[in-house]
């Protein structure tokens, strides 16, 4: 999951990532299609797959034109296993820009095609298809206009792609910005939510055709603000949060109610009509979601990741957030989410790895998967900012493990940095290790592995393997992917592995 406009508070590295295209954003988010979490899977053999941007990548010499990248998983993950630490190349897999056969548009510097994506099957034909973006697409002369493409699922995995019109191309930019799939309608069909720079979401409902035609459409307008830099929805996160037919939709945004524009996440219901706005609840804050079942109740619960400090480097404060960051916990009900019940958890809560300190931004990242195969969903938290000995914001990743009560941050955690032992890689400046994480079954044994994401050698990036042992994560059979072994050059700042599919 990646970012979609992260607040203005980072840190020099973190600066850079928000270079190119959309100098207004830094990363997108982790979203859960029911309370189980699906996962996807491509080319329909029934072993989870991952995707994940590339879209700094420069594409026959055009800077920024973007690429996204599948991995698709095996018994030995998502590698042949044979090797540790960066010598093997991922098998299979794919790498696609919009200069690819079968690809629509053609790369164009500064189109961030990878940018943010969403997996479902949305022509129903029983493989899951991948919805990507390029918001810095030039349409007819409308500059940044955007473009949305599905590339469609097959027993080869992801083959050819159409374009997802766009229904009202002068009203706004970015087209595609932010995107997600879910049902919610509830009736049996995935929709495609997708953002722009102003609050209007625009859903596409399912039943998409080969050209790319949806089955219908609407929009919704949620309270947040419009406009160039920080309009529109800074991520769009679907999960099941009521328990009902429908998929439900919590948008992490600007309100509009104050001068400054706080952050502001809204839940939006779904219904048999589609998503319900009038029904928009607010949530605790956060720039980035997760939504999934961590205790097992039948409801999806909603984690947010706050990951700013307590104040800016003006002073202002920003409220309900911790020092180095804090993750919010809000459990879901028949009724929506138990927001007045939400849990904070920080580096300093009980036996939470680490200490929080300023500039650790601990809840980058987020994402939700049953790791240990208990039924309860455990969490993987982005710490990209973290510093560890000498290193400044070489990041780290932090697992907390779900049970009948919740997470539990008492016991049983974990962290994962480049040097822990057998991890691929070392502790280096910048490489804010963490910068997207994702827990999927790779491997097919059902339980959740752990993909991580980094800013590895100034831009480049690197996507690191530590695959489930049963129990709990482990570091035996780690590997590692490096942008050159699936064709993305390191030219410039590819972000490879910067933003995973959700």
């Amino acid at each position: 999951m990646q970012h979609t406009l992260r607040l203005a508070l980072a840190t020099a590295t973190a600066a850079a990532l928000t270079g190119g295209l959309l100098t207004f954003t830094a990363a997108t988010a982790t979203a859960a299609d029911s309370t189980a979490v699906a996962q996807a899977d491509f080319n329909g053999d029934g072993v989870g797959d991952v995707a994940f941007s590339a879209d700094g990548a420069y594409v026959n010499a055009k800077k920024n034109a973007g690429q996204i990248v599948a991995l698709y998983g095996t018994p030995a993950g998502v590698s042949d296993g044979t090797h540790s630490g960066n010598l093997e190349p991922a098998t299979p897999n794919s790498t696609i820009s919009q200069n690819s056969n079968g690809i629509p548009g053609g790369a164009e510097a500064g189109d961030s095609f990878g940018r943010d994506s969403a997996y479902a099957d949305f022509n129903g034909d029983g493989y899951d298809d991948l919805a990507v973006s390029a918001p810095g697409e030039d349409i007819d002369g409308d500059t940044d206009g955007g473009m949305v493409t599905i590339l469609w699922g097959s027993a080869s995995g992801l083959q050819g792609g159409s374009v997802v019109a766009d229904p009202a191309r002068s009203a706004h930019d970015f087209w595609g910005k932010t995107l997600t799939a879910g049902d919610f309608d509830g009736d049996g069909r995935a929709d495609l939510a997708v953002g722009s720079n102003t609050g209007t979401i625009h859903v596409l409902k399912g039943g998409f055709d080969s050209s790319g035609a949806p089955g219908g459409r609407y929009t919704i307008k949620p309270p947040i603000m419009d406009g160039s830099e920080v309009g529109g929805p800074m991520n769009l996160t679907a999960g099941n949060i009521n328990g009902g037919p429908e998929t439900d939709l919590v948008v992490d945004g600007y309100e509009t109610e104050t001068d400054y524009g706080w952050n502001r996440n809204y839940f939006i219901p779904g219904g048999s009509g589609g998503l319900n706005v009038s029904g928009a609840e607010p949530l605790k804050p956060g720039v980035i979601t997760a939504i999934g079942d961590i205790d097992h109740d039948g409801y999806g619960d909603v984690v947010s990741g706050a990951y700013w400090n307590t104040k800016t480097s003006d002073g202002t404060s920003f409220p309900d957030s911790g020092h180095g960051g804090k993750v919010w916990v809000t459990y879901g009900s028949d009724g929506g989410p138990l927001t007045t019940a939400a849990t904070g958890i920080t580096q300093d809560t009980n036996n939470v790895p680490g200490t929080a300190e300023g500039n650790d931004y601990f809840g980058y990242e987020l994402d939700l998967g049953d790791v240990n195969g208990d039924g309860f969903l455990d969490l993987a938290i982005g710490v990209a900012g973290e510093n560890i000995g000498d290193d400044v914001d070489t990041g780290a990743v932090t697992i907390l493990y779900g049970t009948a009560s919740g997470l539990n941050t008492a016991s049983g955690a974990q962290s994962f940095s480049q040097d822990t032992a057998s991890v691929p890689g070392t502790n280096e400046d910048n490489d804010m290790f963490g910068i997207d994480v994702k827990l999927d079954d790779v491997t097919g044994d059902g339980k959740a592995d752990l993909l991580a994401g980094s800013a590895e050698n100034g831009g480049n990036g690197l996507v690191t393997f530590l695959p489930s042992n049963g129990s709990k994560i482990t570091t035996t059979g780690a590997d590692s992917v490096a942008p050159h072994w699936t064709g993305v050059v390191t030219t410039g700042t590819p972000y490879f592995g910067a933003n995973f599919a959700d």
